[in-house]
């Protein structure tokens, strides 16, 4: 493909001239991607595409077409011909609707794009010229090249490793004993050593260095044909030539190295110009096909590997694996340490994963901190090198040098055969599992079941996020209200966590556990967390006066996508400013991860909402690898226990002593404390005796709607001051003063 920076320039301006444009893809006459500012074309507009070829090719003389996919805006085309009226490029920029069934005509937006389009088609005609120029030039320079990197069909790899097999037919037809390419930057080495020429291939670690040295001060192949030393124990006893791997840029990134027995005969100059040609392909190579930072293929190089392996017949019948890799929480680095030790933590791990590597295997960087890894053997086998990977990842030594910041990953397996042509299907299905692995913890391996709910859900959700964007629209959101209650006599002000809840469209009730999953990964959470917010208000203002004082608080949640919103600290707090309330009403809630993810911006927004008067609470506190080291640092009020400790206080010791520390660190920090899933009258006088000053759950008061809680305010604000009792199992509320009743019925 294309690279990225050389075609940016021309999707700048058709962004300029085209405003509406949001997708720009460039096709050749074959109907292949050659260019996209997006990350992927559908394959819609793959299907799109090979009709246009059809009607291009059948009508010399139009310029384009203007088409309709499916639930998108229009798509216009554009046929870019070569100087013999051949297609050569197709254009297609998709747009915006403006409005109703509006859309501009395809000859108007041809006649503003035209000019664009004429250099774009220049400049690819351009480089198709120059390239076919350095190929006829190279060509003509020496026929011997075309033997030198002619690529058996009958070898084991199937052709597909173009430096591998240029070390193999360098070694054989220059007849040398061994050769090596290095690339210390990409973290490439690669040794071929002739099985019957008797190399050492440590030679090539002893005399790196220099070679790399040599190469770096010339930019001609150096001949050397007779090693001079004193020193006996650090004879070489080789001939070497050595070549420059240069950057389009000219500077040497590596060296390609031909070595012969000192008792073969001499290197002479044609074999130090074949030498070089080589070390020109083998840049062209590394520059397309290895990523700079880790060192590993791209993703274009692994599929294009894959193609050529379905064409051979002997790969289809072997048991492959295709391994999903995922550093986990790079974003924490990235945010706390600055993006220099995220890429650090990439490179260590690409390191890592070339390290240990199996010669038949192949692996890729293909995308941020993604990589995948075709693994020839059955699941098992996979399975037991993808733990030994994550288990190297964590003894790697933190990023930034920081222990806090412990480097690890997640891992997905999925079955891969050739016959699936691409690696498209197997891809996805190993990067659920990964998804999977983080859903339950990072740090692990997961093998894709389609009966795993968990992986199966992910697939569903696509389908859920379009609900979820129908019911915002549709104003089917509602919210509902739960107690949390204080468990101490006067041990403070009850307070009820605001809950969402959304209706389908015959009116029955959908619970968080269907939608939030799909709405947090499909970037839905900051739109739904600002109207939560907004409806909350909404429905405190007319109650205002009762709530004067905050007798009562209301707990509102807050998503990490909506931290990383540069806006959304300051919607919170003009929001809070103009309700009209008492800030003293609100406890706005952030759960732990959340926090740490975005430790900047949460500290930041605590500190605005403290200073505004308004409660501020860390939830599911104790799951995270950081706890203490970011409690110190966040100004926060409340500590919400996660609930997997409260449900199992009765019958797990540790949960048991994890429930009494956090209880009695939050005490001498002056914080208060919330138990979640109180579920039992057990479990409910169990935390009081560990100190919790806070309960939440079933035992204490079920989820309703806000409306039944906010008709009950004024006996809730009434009830003062605050008498708790424990509840009898299967019996909710809370116990009012002394002159008044004991409870009020949920």
């Amino acid at each position: 493909m294309t690279q990225r920076h050389a075609l940016e320039p021309y999707a700048q301006l058709v962004r300029s001239l085209l405003p509406r444009s949001n997708a720009i893809n460039i096709f050749d006459a074959l109907g292949d991607l050659v260019w996209s500012s997006v990350n992927s074309a559908g394959p819609d507009m793959f299907r799109l595409v090979a009709e246009a070829i059809s009607v291009a090719e059948a009508d010399s003389d139009s310029a384009g077409q203007l088409r309709q996919l499916p639930d998108s805006g229009p798509t216009y085309l554009f046929w870019l011909r070569d100087e013999r009226n051949r297609l050569a490029l197709i254009v297609a920029i998709s747009c915006r609707r403006i409005g109703d069934g509006e859309q501009q005509s395809f000859a108007f937006v041809n006649g503003i794009l035209r000019p664009a389009l004429e250099c774009l088609r220049r400049d690819f005609q351009s480089q198709a010229s120059i390239k076919e120029f350095k190929r006829v030039a190279l060509l003509s320079r020496d026929k011997d090249l075309e033997l030198l990197l002619a690529v058996s069909s009958d070898r084991d790899d199937g052709g597909t490793d173009d430096l591998k097999t240029l070390l193999q037919n360098a070694t054989s037809r220059l007849k040398c004993a061994m050769s090596a390419i290095i690339v210390p930057e990409r973290g490439l080495v690669q040794v071929y050593a002739d099985p019957d020429g008797g190399a050492d291939s440590g030679i090539v670690a002893k005399t790196h260095r220099q070679l790399l040295s040599l190469t770096q001060a010339r930019r001609e192949p150096i001949i050397i044909n007779r090693v001079a030393t004193k020193d006996q124990q650090a004879r070489v006893p080789y001939r070497i030539v050595a070549c420059p791997i240069r950057q389009a840029s000219g500077r040497a990134m590596g060296v390609l190295a031909l070595f012969r027995h000192e008792t073969s005969p001499e290197f002479a100059e044609r074999d130090a110009q074949l030498a070089d040609l080589l070390a020109r392909k083998a840049a062209t190579a590394i520059e397309s096909s290895y990523d700079a930072l880790s060192g590993l293929l791209t993703r274009a190089a692994l599929e294009q590997r894959v193609r050529l392996a379905v064409a051979d017949e002997s790969q289809r019948a072997r048991a492959t694996s295709l391994l999903y890799i995922d550093v986990d929480q790079l974003h924490v680095l990235n945010e706390n340490l600055g993006m220099h030790v995220g890429d650090k933590a990439i490179a260590q791990i690409g390191e890592l994963i070339r390290r240990r590597l199996p010669p038949s295997a192949t692996a890729a960087r293909i995308s941020g901190d993604r990589f995948a890894v075709l693994l020839p053997g059955a699941l098992e086998e996979a399975q037991t090198f993808a733990d030994s990977l994550r288990q190297g990842a964590m003894k790697l030594a933190p990023a930034g040098d920081d222990s806090r910041f412990a480097t690890t990953i997640s891992v997905g397996i999925a079955p891969f055969t050739y016959r699936d042509r691409d690696i498209g299907r197997p891809l996805a299905e190993a990067e659920s599992a990964c998804k999977a692995a983080k859903d339950r913890g990072r740090n692990r391996v997961e093998l894709f079941q389609d009966a795993d709910v968990s992986i199966v859900r992910r697939f569903t959700d696509i389908n859920v996020a379009t609900d979820v964007r129908v019911a915002l629209a549709e104003k089917r959101l509602r919210l509902a209200a739960q107690m949390i209650m204080p468990l101490v006599d006067g041990g403070g002000r009850p307070h009820f966590e605001i809950l969402l809840r959304m209706l389908d469209r015959e009116g029955n009730t959908i619970g968080p556990d269907r939608f939030l999953s799909a709405a947090m990964r499909y970037q839905m959470m900051k739109t739904i967390d600002r109207w939560v917010l907004e409806e909350t208000v909404r429905l405190l203002q007319p109650h205002a006066e009762i709530l004067q004082g905050a007798p009562i608080v209301f707990a509102v949640n807050f998503s990490g996508q909506s931290i990383g919103d540069v806006g959304f600290t300051d919607f919170v707090i003009e929001t809070v400013k103009t309700s009209g309330l008492d800030p003293g009403v609100f406890c706005f809630e952030l759960t732990e991860s959340a926090a740490v993810a975005s430790i900047e911006a949460t500290e930041s927004l605590m500190l605005r909402l403290r200073k505004l008067g308004c409660e501020v609470a860390l939830d599911d506190f104790g799951t995270g690898q950081s706890s203490l080291a970011y409690l110190r640092r966040l100004p926060v009020d409340i500590l919400k226990i996660d609930g997997s400790f409260v449900r199992d206080v009765l019958k797990d010791p540790r949960a048991e002593s994890m429930v009494r520390a956090i209880a009695q660190l939050a005490r001498s920090m002056g914080i208060l404390t919330v138990a979640e899933y109180v579920e039992t009258d057990e479990i409910y006088r169990c935390i009081v005796d560990l100190g919790v000053d806070y309960g939440q759950g079933f035992a204490i008061g079920r989820p309703k709607p806000i409306e039944e809680v906010l008709e009950e305010l004024p006996l809730l604000a009434a009830a003062r001051p605050i008498h708790m009792v424990a509840p009898d199992l299967g019996q909710t509320g809370l116990a009012a003063s002394h002159n008044g009743p004991r409870r009020l019925a949920n």
